[in-house]
């Protein structure tokens, strides 16, 4: 007989019967974390967790009894088992305490809820680059890590942020704290990569790899100035020297803050595609709430004109602001109801989407180092009708994917912190526009 979970999850699969199967357990694992238990490393190298921007755990490292934070996959795929799971990639988010456990079983590896068995599970192969190296004697691996199964490098150049603090720090998340605990870890966290060592690590994983095919520049926000530097201009000399090496080999994002258009044409012009100034919820008090620097440094109204102006930099195709789904309903600021949540996202889809603007989501895990501390995340029945939501949205508006995030489709997509990209059709992957 199924476990209370499981037939929680039957009974909104089958009330949501026009999502895939696949989005059902991805949320899931997402939300609950993933635990490792005494699981066996398979057979060859695989690739290991980056931590390459937040900790996306629902525990602290310190409190691993196992130190599953040394051995965890950067994501996992699943697939077939008794409900015929296409391949699906998902972040790992560690949580020893969850329900979702990976245990081995035949000599394979399978994902169980409860004790019982859901999939398969493949783990991402080690890439050549995380073998290497650079001549300072730092792995690449810290300098450049790659997620999404290969697909995205992830060049978080500045891994600390300025907002510091209760009354700055966006309460979600845990950017500072992570860098703290990883460093008191003893493990190699580097605060500003320098332009050559980004080069450097760049070089090697031109010469040995062919899964990637973007990379996103990014790092925490600069109020002031960074060596001598604003955030425009430090982030753009990034990309200004990645593309100069480089031209054109991969297609170049940059996630900062809601920038003037003047400072935005810098970017535009060091070779930047895609531009992901992250809105983080829509309703206006959470906003307020939630991310009190962003408040405080530039304001809601702002940061949407920013970002509807930066379609003329960009075209409207390539702005992308993440929505962190979930944060909607977190204690004690969010909505009571599942209702409420939605019918407030759903205003911010409809009013960016009918603007041409593609907006995406990255799954809320509650991060215990965050200001919000530990507790439990949004419900899933929330996060179905949102991708329900998302997917209706873009079809009413004749939208196309947004670009940069490998190909849509239960199946093909590689995106790994949402399922935003496994509901939407499945086709080619939407290129990003020349400049």
């Amino acid at each position: 007989m199924p476990s209370a979970r499981l037939k929680m999850i039957e009974d909104q699969m089958r009330r949501f019967a026009d999502l895939p199967p696949e989005v059902f357990f991805k949320e899931e694992l997402l939300r609950h974390g993933l635990s490792l238990g005494p699981l066996a490393a398979p057979d060859g190298s695989y690739q290991k967790k980056s931590y390459f921007i937040f900790s996306f755990d629902r525990t602290p490292i310190g409190q691993m009894p196992q130190q599953e934070n040394r051995r965890a996959p950067e994501e996992i795929a699943l697939l077939g088992g008794p409900y015929g799971l296409l391949r699906t990639i998902v972040s790992v988010r560690l949580n020893p305490s969850s329900p979702y456990c990976l245990e081995t079983d035949d000599g394979g590896i399978v994902l169980r809820l409860e004790g019982e068995t859901l999939c398969q599970v493949e783990f991402p192969p080690e890439p050549e680059h995380y073998r290497r190296t650079l001549r300072n004697g730092k792995p690449v691996s810290e300098i450049a890590p790659t997620i999404e199964w290969g697909y995205l490098i992830y060049l978080t150049v500045f891994r600390r942020c300025q907002y510091v603090g209760s009354d700055q720090e966006c309460r979600f998340c845990d950017i500072n704290a992570n860098f703290d605990q990883q460093r008191a870890a003893g493990l190699p966290y580097t605060t500003v990569k320098s332009e050559e060592e980004i080069l450097e690590a760049l070089e090697i994983i031109a010469a040995t790899d062919t899964r990637s095919r973007a990379y996103t520049l990014t790092g925490g926000s600069i109020t002031a100035t960074l060596r001598g530097k604003s955030e425009a201009d430090f982030y753009a000399q990034y990309a200004e020297a990645i593309e100069r090496r480089f031209p054109g080999r991969w297609i170049a994002k940059a996630v900062v803050q809601a920038l003037p258009k003047e400072e935005l044409v810098k970017f535009r012009n060091a070779g930047v595609r895609i531009y992901h100034p992250n809105y983080e919820v829509w309703d206006e008090r959470l906003f307020t709430l939630l991310c009190p620097g962003k408040e405080q440094y530039i304001g809601r109204q702002k940061w949407i004109e920013r970002i509807l102006d930066a379609r003329e930099v960009f075209g409207a195709s390539c702005v992308i602001p993440n929505f962190v789904a979930g944060i909607e309903m977190s204690r004690p600021y969010g909505f009571t109801s599942v209702e409420e949540a939605i019918r407030s996202t759903a205003k911010g889809l409809e009013f960016f989407m009918s603007r041409g603007i593609t907006p995406r989501f990255t799954t809320w895990c509650p991060e215990p180092l965050s200001n919000l501390g530990s507790q439990e995340p949004a419900p899933l029945e929330y996060h179905l009708r949102l991708l329900q939501v998302y997917r209706d949205t873009l079809a009413q508006h004749d939208l196309a994917p947004p670009p940069g995030y490998g190909p849509p489709g239960a199946g093909q997509a590689v995106f790994s912190v949402s399922s935003f990209m496994d509901v939407l059709e499945a086709s080619a992957e939407t290129p990003a526009p020349r400049l």
